[in-house]
């Protein structure tokens, strides 16, 4: 094959791009705005563990207008300020529930933040970032009503497909949970996005590879990739200190080829919404790819996607 005219998402891409997906629905771009509800985990409550995942540290990820001291209405006008101020060619905003377990809270003060959401003008729906082990019946009954009302997203952290690697990174769930959680949602119709981290200790890139199958067959709709990054202060920033030869760490131009082989075998109607992560260097406990924008990972796996003549799913077989 030559050119890309003949590949199916519509943009020339050699994947299945998020924002297609999303311009697919919408006619244009919509910009999710990162909200923090206050929510807590049960692996910090000491439902499941204390302490949390041995990774995490979550306000290394948040925006710094995210703190659940401000309303969640105040949160999202001052993320759309901040984005009409770098783009105006916006079609609405998705209300994304990011911090923690969005779905650890009884389902009348679920109701109530999304409520407050979506009477914020320009909101046109809501992504809800959760773990698989806090999507009960109920709060499913619940989503299933929502998804009804407006478009909705659920993000389910699966992290690793491997039950050594979660109990290791204390996770506090296996995969079985994650699969049965995807499943459930989909048997609602509800749609689900997937997390996964590249780089967890005691993985390497064959048995991602090898893994990819298991990826394959979640009923979901889109999904996001991470690089691991250490973070300062957490439990894993000791356990590399003490063991660094468990963990795999990529070069940029390793990372590329390594999602290039990972997309090759990826269901092709699967959106991929992030290639890496990008954490402040101030939070990352290993220099990583400091001063590296997420533009140019995108940049250098769509130049290996192409050097290479290879797409998403151009291995991939049912």
């Amino acid at each position: 094959m030559s050119g890309t005219d003949h590949f199916q998402w519509g943009d020339g891409r050699r994947y299945y791009s998020y924002n297609a997906f999303m311009k697919a629905r919408y006619g244009g771009r919509v910009q999710k705005l990162p909200v923090d509800a206050g929510f807590t985990c049960p692996n910090r409550d000491g439902t499941r563990g204390t302490g949390g995942c041995s990774y995490c540290l979550n306000k290394a990820f948040n925006p710094s207008y995210c703190t659940p001291v401000k309303s969640i209405a105040e949160q999202l006008r001052e993320g759309m300020s901040f984005h009409l101020h770098h783009n105006r060619n916006i079609k609405g905003y998705i209300a994304y529930f990011q911090a923690f377990s969005n779905t650890y809270a009884p389902v009348e003060h679920l109701r109530a933040l999304h409520g407050e959401a979506l009477n914020v003008p320009d909101i046109v729906g809501i992504t809800i970032a959760t773990r698989p082990d806090c999507l009960g019946s109920d709060i499913l009954d619940y989503l299933q009503e929502l998804s009804e009302q407006t478009h909705l997203c659920v993000e389910v952290g699966v992290e690793s497909c491997r039950d050594e690697t979660l109990r290791r990174i204390h996770r506090g769930h296996d995969f079985a949970c994650s699969q049965h959680a995807i499943g459930q949602l989909h048997a609602r119709g509800i749609e689900c996005g997937v997390h996964l981290i590249f780089g967890l200790p005691g993985e390497n890139p064959g048995q991602w590879l090898e893994d990819v199958h298991k990826v394959n067959a979640l009923p979901m709709q889109h999904i996001k990739f991470h690089q691991l990054q250490i973070i300062k202060g957490t439990v894993m920033e000791r356990e590399y200190l003490e063991h660094p030869i468990d963990f795999h760490h990529f070069t940029l131009t390793e990372y590329a080829a390594f999602v290039t082989d990972y997309l090759s075998e990826l269901r092709p109607d699967i959106a991929v919404e992030r290639f890496a992560s990008a954490v402040p260097p101030r939070y990352t406990a290993t220099s990583g790819w400091h001063g590296v924008k997420y533009d140019a990972v995108v940049k250098a796996v769509e130049q290996r996607l192409d050097k290479n003549g290879s797409y998403q799913g151009k291995n991939y077989s049912l």
